[in-house]
Formats: structure tokens, C-alpha cells, sequence
């Protein structure tokens, strides 16, 4: 029996843009067709916090507004993605002993050894868990297993890996959106996104940095052997360095927005041209080479500092697949060598994964977030246990909670959780989803 194509809409809440996109998936094949893509500036957001709430909320009225009109129907509900400098990525462990002699790990050998990694964590009232994600498992001492159902041993032990978040950053998200008259049915967080929107397997399986450099804040994301083991918010963007032009050069924000778009950072690019601008009604002469190093100054401290920091606790050669940029920032001509000099790992400059899908002028690397949001929910549904995401409705109300929800199969048409909420509804649902899950 025919059914209708299952409609998939992400919705970027980014600092300078609000970004949405359509995807449409057959019943037939499990990959989504981009259908439509939606865009508005972004108003009364910075450092990916809501500011000002009925700015925001037109911005994100404005944006789902244009998607509509590319794809010829109301939009109603969306996974929203977005950003903040106040994520913190946290690592736990947990081992079970399978039992004196070797025996083959069941489905609640994976339920106690998830629940044993949750126990150590200690969440402030304040905060809630916004993903959790299973990196890798071991079996007596043999790490890097991906999957451990019906392997043999003796004990069972697994890494996890949780993104903390204040809980009123998510609340605000959700109230912005809804009062827009879009229905939350799913959150995360930007750099993870991001990188989904512009990494392959081959470099996730590699070991790969994922540097999204957004209009206020710059999303990292650590890949080894195809999982995430990293995500990070940094909160400098693109907005700091139209700032900084602004002070030094003395000009108006909007102008120093036009000179940003102008810089090189190539060497051998000419350094003595000179740029006319029209300030206030008087023509000012700008050197390009002297704005150059106001930008490069700012993205110095970035990749020389923060991004560095950020790897402080790894080895450069776990990424051999080097450093992927995406973002507005990326543009930049000769980002690639100079963020390559300072972290000493190569570079390249994303283009979304589904590029071919994106309408003219929205399929650079400033829209992988959007297509990312699109991968997050199909991959999501097709693994539940890759991606374990806090119940919406949990988020909402504020619940502070150490265990995640259930992960759905299919994005609700409204709140809640028909599988039961926590972490024993999701442990029922995967008794009865082995091999779906696995």
C-alpha cells in the first residue's frame, strides 16, 4: 500500500542567519531528497543566545516563510539545531562483569553498562543533558568494538559521551520557535550539525576536526573511528571580526561587514590595493592589506589558541583526515594555508554532502549545518541507539535528568513519547527492537 512521502524540516538558528530546509523521504529508500530551502537574516540572536525574543521570533517566522514558498506547503514542524557558549562535552565510563566464565553480551548487558557509564555523571539542577552518545565499548580490555551484542567475555565496559547544557538556553530555543508556529520535535546542538552536514565516513572513520565558524560562536566536533568523541562551542565568530574592523578602521558596523567580505588572507595576493568606502556620505581610501591584518589577528587567536586548547587533550596524528571548515568565515580566500600553518594538519573547506539537492546560492558551506540537520534525523532513525536525545517534552518543562529519553524511530507529530519517557521507557523499547537497534 502506497504512502505519502514523509516530510523532514531542519531549522538553523544561527547568529547572522536563520536557515531552514525540506526533505522529502519515500517509504521505498531510506536517504531524504532536499526539496526545499528557506532563508532570512538573523535578528535578536548573538553568540547563539536569544537576546531579544520577538526579533528572533520574526527572524524564524521569516525564514520558514521562504521554504514555504519554495516547496508549496505549510511547514508545522522541525528539528532545530543551534549554538551557545556555555556546552559542555563530558565523558563517562562504565563497566559490568558478564559473570565468571565467558558468555555472550545481551540486550541487558548493553542496558546495565549504559546505566553503570550515566551513573557517574553529576548534572547541576540548573542543566540537562542534551545528547548522549555511545563512542565505543570493550570486551575484556579489547576496545574499539562498535557494536558488542552477542559478542563473548567476561566484562563489558563503554565510553559515553553527553552534551550538558544550561536548561533556560534550551527553553528560549524552543519558545522562539514555537511562538513562530513551528513545533519542536527534536534539538542539537550546532557543531555536531554542522559536521554531519559536511563530513564523509571515510574521515569520520579516520579521525577528523569539524570547525564551523558561525556569526558568533565556532562549533567543534572531534570524529574518531566514525564517532563523535568531542563537541565544543568556542564563542568567537565571524561577528568578532567585523567588530574588531569596525573599531580599528573607525567605520560603521554595516561597512566593516562589506570590507570583511573583501579580505584575503593569500600571500601573494596584492597587498597595496586600495578600497573605497562611502561613510557617512564622505569617500574614505582603505588599504586592504591593513584590514588583512585586523582579520588575521582575530583568526590567529581562533586556530592559534582556542582551537588548539580545544585539541589540548589529543594527539594531532588522531586526525589524519585534518581540519574541515564551514561557516560564513570559511569563505575567506586563503583560510585553507593559513589555519593549516597554525594547526599544522591539512584543510579543506566544506561543501554540504547533499549540495547537489540545494537551490543556486544555498548550497555552500555556510548551509552544511541546515543539510547536517537533515542527516542527524535520518540517521538517527535508522540507528536510535547512535544519537540518544533527551524527550522534547522533557527539555520543555525543564527536567533535569542524568539518563536520556527514548530514541524514536519517527520524529511525533506532537509531544511526549508513546514508548515512555527516561530511561526505563527506553530500555523497554530496545528489549523489544533488538535488531533494529543493532
Amino acid at each position: 500500500m502506497y504512502k505519502e512521502p514523509e516530510i523532514l524540516v531542519g531549522l538553523d538558528l544561527g547568529t547572522s542567519k536563520i536557515a531552514v530546509v525540506v526533505a522529502e523521504r519515500d517509504s521505498r529508500f531510506q536517504e531524504a531528497q532536499i526539496i526545499g530551502v528557506g532563508f532570512a537574516p538573523s535578528q535578536g540572536i548573538r553568540k547563539g543566545l536569544i537576546i531579544n525574543l520577538e526579533q528572533a521570533v520574526r527572524s524564524v517566522r521569516q525564514a520558514v516563510k521562504d521554504a514555504e514558498n519554495m516547496v508549496g506547503f505549510e511547514i508545522t514542524e522541525a528539528t532545530v539545531s543551534f549554538s551557545g557558549i556555555d556546552v559542555a562535552s563530558v565523558t563517562s565510563r562504565g563497566m559490568i562483569s558478564l559473570g565468571r566464565t565467558p558468555r555472550q553480551v545481551s540486550i541487558s548487558d548493553v542496558e546495565r553498562v549504559i546505566e553503570a557509564a550515566q551513573s557517574e555523571l553529576s548534572i547541576p539542577s540548573n542543566r540537562v543533558t542534551l545528547h548522549t552518545i555511545p563512542v565505543k565499548y570493550s570486551i575484556d580490555g579489547n576496545s574499539g568494538i562498535d557494536d558488542p551484542l552477542g559478542m563473548t567475555g567476561i566484562r563489558l565496559e563503554m565510553e559515553l559521551q553527553s552534551v550538558i547544557i544550561p536548561t533556560t538556553v534550551v527553553q528560549n530555543i524552543i519558545n522562539c520557535v514555537e511562538t513562530a508556529g513551528v513545533e519542536v520535535n527534536g534539538l542539537v546542538i550546532k557543531s555536531l550539525a554542522s559536521a554531519l552536514g559536511a563530513l564523509t565516513d571515510e574521515e569520520t572513520r579516520a579521525g577528523v576536526i569539524s570547525l564551523c565558524i558561525g556569526g558568533g560562536t565556532t562549533g567543534v566536533a572531534l570524529y574518531t573511528d566514525g564517532r563523535p568523541v568531542k563537541l565544543s562551542i568556542i564563542p568567537i565568530g565571524g561577528d568578532h571580526i567585523t567588530n574588531d574592523l569596525a573599531y580599528v578602521m573607525k567605520i560603521p558596523i554595516s561597512k566593516a561587514e562589506e570590507i570583511k567580505k573583501m579580505v584575503s588572507l593569500a600571500p601573494d595576493d596584492d597587498e597595496e590595493q586600495e578600497l573605497d568606502i562611502d561613510v557617512r556620505g564622505r569617500t574614505k581610501t582603505f588599504n586592504i592589506h591593513e584590514a588583512s591584518e585586523v582579520v588575521n589577528c582575530r583568526l590567529e587567536e581562533l586556530f592559534g589558541e582556542h582551537v588548539l586548547h580545544q585539541l589540548s587533550e589529543y594527539t594531532l596524528h588522531m586526525f589524519p583526515a585534518g581540519v574541515v571548515l564551514s561557516g560564513g568565515v570559511a569563505k575567506t580566500p586563503g583560510i585553507e594555508l593559513f589555519a593549516s600553518e597554525l594547526l599544522n594538519l591539512p584543510v579543506r573547506i566544506a561543501e554540504p554532502l547533499d549540495m547537489y539537492q540545494m537551490p543556486p546560492g544555498r548550497n555552500d558551506c555556510e548551509y552544511t549545518t541546515a543539510a547536517g540537520i537533515v542527516r542527524y534525523m535520518t540517521s538517527k532513525e535508522r540507528n536510535p541507539y547512535r544519537f540518544i536525545e533527551t524527550p522534547v517534552s522533557q527539555l520543555r518543562s525543564g527536567t533535569s535528568i542524568i539518563s536520556p529519553g527514548l530514541p524514536g524511530t519517527k520524529p511525533p507529530r506532537k509531544q511526549g513519547n508513546s514508548h515512555g519517557e527516561g530511561f526505563r521507557g527506553l530500555m523497554e523499547y530496545l528489549k523489544k527492537s533488538v535488531k533494529e537497534l543493532f
